[in-house]
């Protein structure tokens, strides 16, 4: 039984590894690396330890926050290189905007080994970067791959759900083997599809052909003018036409009052602007489009997916900070990830409960103060009314 149970236990140890996992105790900064980027410009934001609004348990929810406004913010964690060649990657973080951050972001980025993590910014190369980014009326959940030296983003930009609630979200990406791709935001997955499909990593596999020219005689137009049709000769386009009936004042002095003209009236015969009947084109052919060849240039890629890694850090500009970052986890095993998730489900929970009961504070105070504001009118308009009756 004794060597069954050992056997077991050492299945499940080698089954997922965690590569780096943070929860952000009182020794965070021993493991991660302020960025020094953007301090001689004044500019470089300062992090702090923080729980944040309606915490569960203040020690065991901090994580770190963007501190000051109109800020860049880097930080950033070593751990041992490793490759994903062949199986799964997992990235998975909290985030909690305590305030919009009118524009910014709130994505992490994850990527080769770093040689100065001091001069961590913008310029750093890395593989990956996910996470929320909005400016303005632009906000979507960013994720971007790296390949061949070349940041491409996706096609078309996943949800973003980083809105004004207050309350702490959780994102998952799952990258795979296949090519394929997976985003899960608060447990729900809003992406499942292909890398090669979705980025423009690859060439494309067709492209029109050159040699391939539109006919002079294609005609692209399916409506034209009907050459039948006519303006009628009785067509009045005259909107305003002076007034026939009108005569100068008898005491219309021309030396002083100038020369009389008479007024403008609308016409009554006027029918508007005439414009000629459309009909079909008769030798109308459809759009034109070139046919399409093999591209050339095109090479598939069955790695498009892999990446050697060996760091992950939050490099972000914020217009609004107070944004905190907690329970960060790199592997390649769902249940590793769906342990830190417990962390994360049990504070959603909290959050939302003490929202709602804030919310509801504040929803009966506001109709406190509608009701005594009401009272304090009618008893202006009593006041008012007394005095009206004493006169």
């Amino acid at each position: 039984m004794r060597r069954v149970i050992a056997c077991v236990g050492s299945l499940a140890v080698v089954s997922g590894k965690v590569y780096f996992s943070e929860t952000f105790d009182d020794a965070w900064e021993s493991r991660w690396v302020k960025s020094t980027w953007k301090e001689s410009e004044g500019t470089q934001g300062k992090w702090e330890l923080a729980a944040g609004k309606w915490s569960k348990d203040e020690k065991e929810d901090r994580g770190v926050k963007t501190s000051e406004d109109s800020k860049f913010y880097g930080i950033s964690a070593a751990f041992d290189s490793f490759s994903n060649d062949g199986k799964e990657l997992i990235v998975q973080y909290q985030a909690k905007y305590e305030k919009d951050v009118e524009c910014g972001g709130g994505y992490l980025k994850i990527g080769p080994k770093m040689e100065d993590q001091t001069k961590f910014g913008d310029p750093t190369v890395y593989n990956i970067m996910f996470g929320p980014d909005k400016c303005g009326y632009t906000k979507r959940t960013h994720l971007i791959f790296q390949y061949k030296g070349k940041n491409v983003l996706k096609k078309s930009d996943l949800d973003y759900k980083q809105e004004n609630d207050g309350t702490s979200h959780l994102y998952r990406l799952i990258v795979k083997p296949d090519n394929t791709a997976r985003v899960e935001i608060d447990g729900e997955k809003i992406y499942e599809g292909s890398i090669t499909d979705d980025w423009e990593v690859l060439k494309p596999k067709t492209i029109d052909d050159p040699d391939d020219k539109k006919p002079s005689d294609w005609v692209e137009d399916s409506m034209m003018d009907d050459p039948e049709d006519k303006k009628p000769d009785d067509w009045v386009t005259e909107k305003r036409i002076v007034d026939s009936a009108a005569k100068k004042p008898d005491d219309w002095d021309d030396e002083e009052d100038g020369e009389w003209e008479p007024p403008m009236i609308d016409n009554p015969e006027f029918k508007g602007e005439w414009s000629v009947k459309r009909i079909s084109n008769p030798a109308y052919k459809g759009f034109w489009e070139s046919k399409k060849i093999d591209n050339p240039e095109y090479e598939d890629d069955k790695t498009v997916y892999k990446h050697d890694f060996g760091f992950i850090g939050f490099d972000l500009w914020q217009v609004k900070g107070g944004a905190i970052f907690d329970n960060v986890i790199v592997c390649d095993d769902v249940a590793d990830a769906d342990k830190f998730a417990e962390k994360w489900k049990a504070l959603s929970e909290h959050e939302k409960a003490e929202k709602a009961k804030e919310d509801e504070a504040k929803k009966k105070e506001e109709e406190a103060k509608k009701d005594e504001e009401k009272k304090d009118e009618d008893d202006d308009d009593d006041d008012a009314e007394d005095k009206k009756d004493e006169e």
